[in-house]
């Protein structure tokens, strides 16, 4: 195999070919034309199709292509490698589905979620308790209710939840970093690079870590970040935490480059920031709707420009005239 074409993407890079592949079946001219537009704008691009290419073909043997696949529940998968047995198409099936969450070329927990929102969607469930949950965008999250819990698997993303009342079964929400116990409450919950993070907006929630037999209260305008060995210091809630529930990003003295990374969770492709400008402080509101918008809203606060190279690759670079 070819070094450069097994090279890992990045995530984003890959996410936005896993969004065309899942979309071209369509036939509509104008989107094959906007592929053809992405797929030439970067090398790293036509590198993520390929590796995608390479998955169809190892699917192929056993259930046609990869997305068929990939867009089934957990147990239909079950069912398709009971049906298959032990021959070579059950281990190819298998092979496939190792490769892809071994080197996290895939996240499959995300699409084998019971709900999701693609990148920039968001979207309101409402469950047969009466709770009411928000899924930010590029949110996973499978829903366990039996006699005995109502639980929440939160597998990707951010989301708000609002529980039912009138219910006795504990309400449980659960990352792999451990588990929350909602005290009749309305609270956020965000998959992190470092953990999950746990912000409480009404009354109190239980937190336990994954390797912890202890819970600890936290109340209304606390948050923690919560890792699989224990749980942080108990901070106080940022101003605006739920802002993105009505379309916003508020930030207070945030760095640049935190504040381009949040945004750029709400939109396809690349949105970097250059290391000269990356420390630069700013507060205020930014649109999530529309991030090109939140970009400009910039350029009159901070010495900056914005580099477009195509519409799936922007950067926010040191303005020309205050380069060194």
């Amino acid at each position: 195999m070819n070094p450069i074409s097994s090279k890992p993407v990045s995530s984003q890079v890959l996410d936005a070919a896993i969004a065309w592949q899942l979309s071209l079946d369509s036939g509509n001219a104008v989107e094959r034309e906007e592929f053809a537009k992405w797929h030439a704008a970067h090398e790293e691009h036509a590198r993520a199709w390929r590796q995608l290419g390479m998955l169809d073909q190892r699917f192929s043997v056993a259930s046609g292509p990869a997305r068929v696949a990939l867009l089934q529940s957990r147990e239909g998968i079950r069912r398709r490698v009971r049906k298959l047995g032990s021959g070579l198409a059950s281990v190819a099936l298998m092979i496939g589905l190792a490769l892809f969450a071994g080197e996290r070329y895939l996240p499959l927990n995300y699409w084998l979620a019971d709900q999701r929102t693609a990148t920039g969607e968001q979207r309101t469930l409402h469950l047969s308790d009466g709770t009411v949950i928000n899924l930010n965008t590029h949110s996973a999250l499978d829903v366990r209710f039996d006699d005995k819990q109502r639980r929440i698997v939160l597998q990707e993303g951010e989301i708000l939840i609002e529980t039912g009342h009138g219910d006795a079964r504990p309400f449980i929400v659960e990352t792999d970093d451990g588990h929350m116990r909602a005290l009749g409450t309305r609270f956020l919950v965000k998959r992190e690079n470092q953990g999950t993070r746990l912000s409480v907006l009404q009354s109190a929630v239980a937190a336990r870590p994954q390797a912890s037999p202890d819970e600890q209260i936290l109340k209304e305008g606390q948050q923690v970040l919560m890792r699989r060995d224990g749980l942080g210091p108990l901070q106080a809630l940022n101003a605006g935490a739920d802002a993105w529930t009505r379309g916003m990003l508020v930030v207070d003295n945030a760095r640049l480059e935190d504040l381009i990374g949040e945004l750029g969770r709400y939109r396809r492709g690349h949105l970097g920031v250059a290391p000269e400008v990356a420390d630069l402080r700013i507060t205020g509101s930014f649109p999530l709707h529309n991030t090109d918008l939140a970009l400009t809203a910039l350029l009159p606060t901070l010495p900056v420009q914005i580099e477009r190279h195509t519409a799936w690759w922007v950067t926010v670079a040191a303005k020309a005239d205050a380069k060194p």
